[in-house]
């Protein structure tokens, strides 16, 4: 880390993402300014949303803790039910590509989202036929074909 950190879930203010009428929030505890090696943010997605869009990585591996609520984890092999005290890994590459969607009907999800940190860093779309490349200056999504 560059520097001790205290950051309290509670107060931050999220960041609001929308794509498709799908809407999730995150909340960067740790973000990746703030680290050398990680990012940590707190994902809340309301019921029947998703977050992200199904993505892989090229580098970086990420670990969700579900803290409230129950979801569907879409992944190369079907689909996974969480639930709160839940733990998942995704390894790098297509064997770890996945989307978490909040498959509650009242009550929001939220989860912990652990990511190493790896830059120079290739994240594919497959749904979307698209890629995003992540480098130390910038970003850009990009036709995969």
């Amino acid at each position: 880390m560059k520097d001790v950190t205290v950051n309290n879930y509670a107060a931050m203010e999220g960041q609001v993402r929308t794509r498709d009428n799908n809407t999730f929030t995150v909340k960067p505890v740790v973000a990746s300014q703030d680290a050398n090696q990680c990012s940590i943010a707190f994902i809340e997605v309301d019921p029947g949303n998703y977050a992200f869009g199904y993505h892989y990585h090229e580098m970086n591996e990420e670990a969700f803790y579900i803290i409230s609520g129950q979801g569907i984890v879409r992944t190369p092999d079907g689909e996974i039910s969480v639930k709160a005290g839940d733990m998942i890994t995704f390894p790098t590459g297509p064997k770890g590509a996945h989307v978490m969607r909040n498959s509650s009907e009242t009550e929001k999800l939220i989860f912990i989202d652990f990511d190493t940190h790896n830059v120079p860093e290739i994240v594919h779309f497959p749904d979307m036929n698209k890629v995003m490349v992540i480098g130390p200056h910038g970003r850009g999504t990009y036709d995969e074909n």
